[in-house]
């Protein structure tokens, strides 16, 4: 609960001693509010003597601030996976982290789970003809060629560049052969839908017949869903890593529990 001065109460309902505790937190919306939650509950149980504390946290927050961009800028991922682990976290579990080198930080285990090749996999259950998977920018590539060597299919990339004062971003065609073709776009995280939307419009512009979107983690601020819909993308695949707080005719969310689960069972 809340207290009336907004500061965060958490309280432990059972004996821990000596118990292993899994403690699953995703830290959207609210994620200041997530992170203190999660500290604290980490924290908590170690102190009530809990033999093992496993964090599972299937989408953290700011992990795109993974390196100083300009000058004086804290590299916030760090911060945060080093927090954790201080408040007692043995082992951790992410969904899709931006970028997997920033796990480095954590001082205990760390593992990473990839929902995007499920999601791949759902999409092309819609009947996708001659399809091609393409990251919306360089940092996405990897992801882009993992989900394509599943589906057996072309992968490639489109460049992006993002002004670092203003935001504002810039994505240029590559000689990609996307004629009559239908293209899955890969990402890890939709924010405001900018990114997306610029990607689907010169990828229809180039003849794709269908674009579809398959993203780890919609936050979808804002219009994000909208201006991503009237871009032309058919739909959204996405995992079940936050909550929303309605459903949308484009948008399908799938349950990931079943990539999650195996790994949870080896570390149990």
């Amino acid at each position: 609960k809340t207290f009336p001065d907004g500061e965060t109460y958490i309280r432990i309902p059972t004996d821990v001693n000596g118990e292993v505790v899994t403690i699953v937190q995703s830290m959207f919306p609210n994620q200041d509010k997530r992170l203190v939650e999660l500290l604290l509950t980490v924290e908590t149980c170690k102190d009530l003597g809990a033999s093992k504390v496993i964090t599972i946290i299937p989408y953290i927050a700011y992990s795109r601030q993974d390196k100083r961009f300009r000058d004086g800028e804290p590299i916030s991922i760090k911060t945060i996976l080093k927090l954790l682990g201080s408040a007692g976290a043995d082992t951790l579990l992410v969904v899709d982290i931006h970028k997997s080198e920033s796990l480095q930080y954590f001082p205990g285990k760390a593992i990473e789970i990839t929902s995007l090749v499920l999601l791949g996999k759902k999409a092309c259950e819609k009947g996708m003809e001659n399809p091609i998977v393409l990251a919306p920018d360089l940092g996405a590539l990897k992801r882009a060629q993992r989900v394509a060597k599943e589906l057996k299919t072309e992968y490639d990339y489109m460049e992006k560049f993002r002004d670092r004062v203003t935001g504002e971003i810039t994505i240029k065609p590559k000689e990609v052969d996307v004629s009559g073709r239908d293209v899955l776009i890969i990402d890890d995280i939709i924010s405001t839908g900018g990114t997306i939307a610029k990607a689907s419009r010169i990828i229809k512009s180039l003849g794709a017949r269908r674009v579809l979107v398959a993203a780890a983690h919609s936050l979808l601020i804002n219009n994000a869903y909208e201006r991503i819909i009237s871009s032309g993308v058919e739909c959204i695949y996405t995992a079940n890593t936050i909550k929303r707080a309605k459903a949308l005719p484009k948008l399908e969310i799938i349950d990931i529990s079943s990539e999650i689960i195996p790994n949870l069972k080896q570390i149990l």
